[in-house]
């Protein structure tokens, strides 16, 4: 995907441009590659981007430490601002915002990234909590018996739980 020049859009039909995706996002290690679309309008002062689509992620469970398949699908949208007057402020160490300081903005002139974009939303799209299933169960050693552990990053765990439960 290549960046989008934003005046372009102007002159589309309904000042929207809309993309077939079916390719690999870089930066984002999938077992497929991201098949949805992505639309862009342009409304003036702003731009309203919407995607929706899936892919297949390999991920490690936290608690188990196993590989496991993910899959993300989104269906999201965000409007970004468009302000002629964009120019990165100096912002003091300490200084407060309001919720309008967040908001993202581009320079009406300027291009829109979509392949960023699209990494961004996908990378939010992961869980927070990466579990491979519901009875999910952590590897479970002796240390007296079996100092080798299923994982062996759990076992200075096990051997302090088994010391305080002594």
């Amino acid at each position: 995907m290549q960046s989008l020049y934003i005046p372009h859009l102007l002159q589309r039909t309904e000042r929207t441009q809309t993309i077939l995706i079916d390719d690999f996002i870089p930066g984002l290690d999938t077992l497929m590659p991201f098949r949805g679309t992505l639309s862009i309008r342009h409304g003036g002062t702003f731009l309203d981007i919407k995607v929706k689509g899936e892919t297949i992620i390999t991920l490690i469970c936290d608690r188990c430490v196993q590989q496991y398949n993910h899959r993300i699908v989104v269906d999201t949208s965000e409007i970004v601002w468009l302000d002629k007057n964009l120019s990165l402020p100096d912002i003091p160490q300490e200084t407060s915002l309001s919720g309008e300081d967040l908001s993202e903005s581009l320079s009406p002139d300027g291009h829109l990234n979509s392949e960023t974009w699209l990494y961004e939303q996908l990378s939010l799209a992961m869980p927070l909590r990466q579990l491979c299933g519901k009875n999910c169960q952590q590897p479970i050693s002796d240390c007296s018996q079996n100092p080798s552990p299923i994982d062996n990053r759990w076992a200075s765990l096990e051997c302090l739980k088994q010391k305080l439960s002594q």
